[in-house]
């Protein structure tokens, strides 16, 4: 039997497991409510949302609201968008941005959370470590030629590549994302929130 929604919750909220794997405290975001009907599995927070403790507080939530064709108001409603990251805490920086989220959190939690998500229409896989882990051996040779398949993974998976704007490179060198997968996916959230 799993337990309650709320004692959950609070269990991730108040997880330790990685305590000491990183040189901050943990601080783990998550944010999402038994009615969520679109769960997005990012990758595992930056430092400004392990500041603030808001899920994508940042320049790439500000991109993903966009693709998304929602406003912060229907982004943070929990009963519209589960926010679940593969990595609960920020995990510190590399030698090229931040290191990957901690492969601890995803096996530990996602089954418990899951199990109470009855009413997800679409889950959003944004970037390798999601698409990798939910995806297995069905993802394609790259990053890119998952997200440019996505319709092979509808309609559970919506796979996307992160909204950094440090991935404004690939956005360049792949406009066919902005002019054809942007409008598929605003077409696909849209029905599902109104």
């Amino acid at each position: 039997m799993s337990q309650p929604f709320e004692t959950l919750l609070s269990d991730i909220k108040a997880c330790r497991i990685c305590e000491g794997k990183f040189p901050h405290e943990p601080n783990p975001v998550v944010s999402l409510s038994e009615k969520s009907r679109i769960l997005v599995i990012g990758q595992a927070p930056g430092t400004k949302v392990h500041a603030s403790g808001i899920p994508w507080d940042d320049a790439s939530g500000r991109n993903l609201r966009k693709w998304l064709g929602v406003t912060d108001d229907q982004f943070y409603d929990t009963d519209l968008f589960g926010i679940v990251p593969m990595g609960f805490c920020y995990p510190g920086k590399g030698k090229s941005g931040d290191l990957p989220p901690r492969p601890e959190c995803a096996p530990e939690w996602h089954t418990k959370i899951f199990d109470h998500l009855k009413n997800i229409k679409l889950t959003l896989l944004i970037g390798q470590y999601a698409q990798k882990y939910y995806l297995g051996n069905r993802i394609e040779s790259t990053l890119t030629e998952t997200v440019k398949n996505f319709e092979v993974y509808l309609p559970n998976y919506f796979c996307l590549v992160h909204p950094s704007p440090r991935n404004g490179i690939w956005m360049r060198k792949n406009p066919w994302f902005e002019e054809l997968v942007v409008p598929e996916l605003q077409h696909t959230v849209k029905e599902i929130i109104h």
